[in-house]
């Protein structure tokens, strides 16, 4: 009998796998695909020798996952590699806002009404960031806050709505529209509850650390937690689909890194998550590119990532068109992603891969490549003519490409209102399910979406609990 089974092989699945190896427990992951990796994997999409990331793609969040750096992921080939700027948000002007590693730069390129705004948002919390990503990210009770000051300091700033905080501290809309973007990497609408700790949390982590790509591809990050969890004695077999518990070995405990729905249906759980909602999708395309996207404004072209709106007003009223109603925004706000500019090797000698997706309803089954596109366009005169091919996926494609994306939800489950903070229920044990050897580990559970393993680690914590009382 094995210790621990660990169904789906994304990032939080492996990386609670290697938390209870590493405490000495025996642990097997199953995947269905015949990949691993879940959101962090690594195709050639379009043309051979393109590398192209079909989810993730920019990891702030992996780069400062207090999970992933307490193990030695360097040691199996995970190197993080940095674009000269983390984040761009250009302006029809021909301006940019960025996103610095310096807090100086970032307020800068706001103006000179909102830089000592924005200084005095992010400089209280960015000296004791590392002990507030652990504190914040390990959220609830896990484990006991190492700074309950500063956590209860960012809490009072974080919680009320992004609209609300934009409104009140700054006055030109560069500063608000770089800060909405923040906030829509989560697909979640800027009046919701706590919106603005997702806006600071995405900034404090540039600032820190920056957002980098994984060299060679977000596979990386999958084949080293792999990697390093075979050194530690544990199994990872694919092409392996689990539709009941009894299709797997006999274990002590079973850690799910699936939907809430798709772990009520395995493990005969009935409707204990019938009231769990899934939220607004993406549609994505990857291009292949036989130069650098032509951007107007020089911060983009040296930008790993670039957020296209381009106005606060903009951003608001496409989150809003593609979560409360069933109809794709005419202008999408759009997340793009520049991996050649710091890792050149993804795409043959002087080409580029780009990744780019709007927001879209959940399910929704049309086609927004002409409007992404023209929205490239707007700030990039010229880029179609450099599109050597491209792959669309929208949200039937993802739902097919993952199982916990349904209805191409890429968050798992909707990133507002309650839910944003209470994922998958109100609960003390978000882990733990009504079965006592079945656990929860992906991104319906706190912290909520990335890839950053900490949904997987904290997990784990609540596993080898049980593992200790029945073998004790």
């Amino acid at each position: 009998m094995l210790d621990a089974v660990v169904v789906g092989a994304g990032p939080n699945g492996l990386t609670a796998a290697v938390e209870l190896a590493r405490r000495g427990f025996s642990v097997a992951v199953f995947e269905a695909k015949d990949t691993i990796g879940g959101g962090a994997r690594t195709e050639e999409l379009t043309l051979p020798g393109f590398r192209h990331d079909p989810c993730s793609a920019a990891h702030p969040l992996g780069v400062n996952s207090p999970a992933f750096n307490d193990m030695p992921l360097g040691r199996y080939g995970l190197e993080w590699l940095h674009a000269p700027l983390p984040m761009a948000h250009p302006f029809p002007d021909g301006t940019a806002a960025v996103l610095s590693r310096s807090v100086a730069e970032t307020a800068s390129s706001f103006g000179a009404r909102d830089a000592g705004a924005y200084r005095r948002l992010v400089e209280p919390f960015l000296a004791r960031w590392d002990t507030l990503a652990r504190d914040f990210m390990s959220l609830p009770l896990s484990t006991l806050p190492r700074d309950p000051v500063t956590l209860a300091r960012f809490g009072f700033v974080g919680l009320p709505p992004s609209s609300w905080t934009l409104g009140r501290r700054f006055h030109d809309d560069k500063a608000k529209a770089l800060f909405a973007g923040l906030v829509a990497h989560v697909i979640a609408p800027l009046g919701g509850l706590a919106t603005t700790a997702v806006g600071l949390v995405f900034a404090l982590a540039a600032h820190a650390r920056g957002w980098p790509v994984a060299k060679g591809g977000s596979q990386s990050i999958s084949d080293a937690l792999a990697a390093y969890l075979k050194d530690l004695g544990g199994a990872v077999h694919t092409d392996y689909e689990v539709k009941r518990l009894d299709d797997l070995p006999p274990a002590r405990a079973y850690v799910f890194d699936t939907s809430p729905t798709a772990l009520a249906r395995i493990a005969g759980l009935g409707n204990s998550y019938a009231n769990y909602r899934y939220g607004a999708s993406v549609f994505k395309v990857d291009y292949a590119l036989d130069g650098p996207v032509p951007w107007t404004a020089e911060e983009p072209r040296r930008a790993g990532t670039v957020q296209i709106g381009p106005g606060s007003r903009d951003i608001a009223t496409a989150l809003h068109a593609a979560s409360r109603t069933d109809q794709a925004p005419e202008n999408p706000f759009l997340i793009t992603v520049q991996p050649t500019l710091a890792d050149p090797s993804r795409a043959p000698e002087g080409k580029h891969v780009f990744w780019a997706y709007g927001h879209v309803p959940n399910g929704w089954d049309g086609d927004l490549t002409e409007a992404i596109e023209r929205q490239v366009e707007r700030f990039a005169p010229g880029f179609r003519d450099r599109i050597l091919a491209r792959a669309t996926m929208g949200p039937p494609e993802l739902a097919s490409h993952n199982a916990n994306y349904v209805g191409g939800d890429i968050a798992c489950g909707a990133a507002s209102g309650l839910q944003l903070l209470l994922r998958p229920k109100l609960s003390l044990f978000p882990y733990a399910t009504k079965h006592p050897a079945v656990f929860l580990c992906s991104s319906a559970t706190p912290p909520g979406p990335g890839v950053h393993g900490m949904s997987g680690h904290n997990a784990a914590k609540a596993v080898w609990r049980r593992l200790r009382t029945v073998t004790a």
